[in-house]
């Protein structure tokens, strides 16, 4: 099943099974921020604020009473839209800092959105270990 050779203890094997464990701790710590992280934003002007959860989706939008009747209904919407771009931006970093770039290729802001390949993921997650014992990837050693 393995090519020969591939468990001589050249470290390799090690390695890479060291290199997923440090994969597998970010990623505990990432699903602890999307059971548990909250962020809660203010308007510019004070308008209304917004709170996110872990993944950066909306779960309340609150507006202050008598600020935002004032204001037109397009800046409203110009507001709201800039809140929630402000939001969303904020949570992709706090990601981006829990999971850092550590050269798995992952981009975790895809993964939260639901954009991310799943088949990818899982390439950019075993794929370094796969190559290191002298197996070939799935999808041809793209990264």
């Amino acid at each position: 099943m393995f090519p020969e050779g591939v468990f001589d203890g050249d470290g390799g094997v090690e390695e890479a099974l060291a290199a997923l464990e440090r994969e597998r701790q970010k990623i505990g710590k990432l699903s602890e921020m999307w059971r548990e992280g909250r962020t809660t934003i203010r308007a510019k002007d004070q308008s209304l604020s917004m709170t996110f959860d872990g993944r950066g989706e909306l779960i309340e939008l609150v507006f202050n009473e008598s600020k935002y009747r004032s204001l037109a209904p397009a800046q409203l919407a110009n507001v709201v839209l800039e809140t929630l771009r402000r939001g969303k931006a904020e949570c992709m970093a706090k990601m981006s800092e829990v999971m850092g770039t550590g050269g798995s290729g992952i981009d975790y802001g895809e993964v939260a959105a639901g954009k991310a390949d799943p088949q990818q993921v899982l390439e950019s997650l075993i794929g370094p270990m796969l190559g290191s014992v002298g197996l070939e990837r799935r999808d041809g050693g793209r990264s």
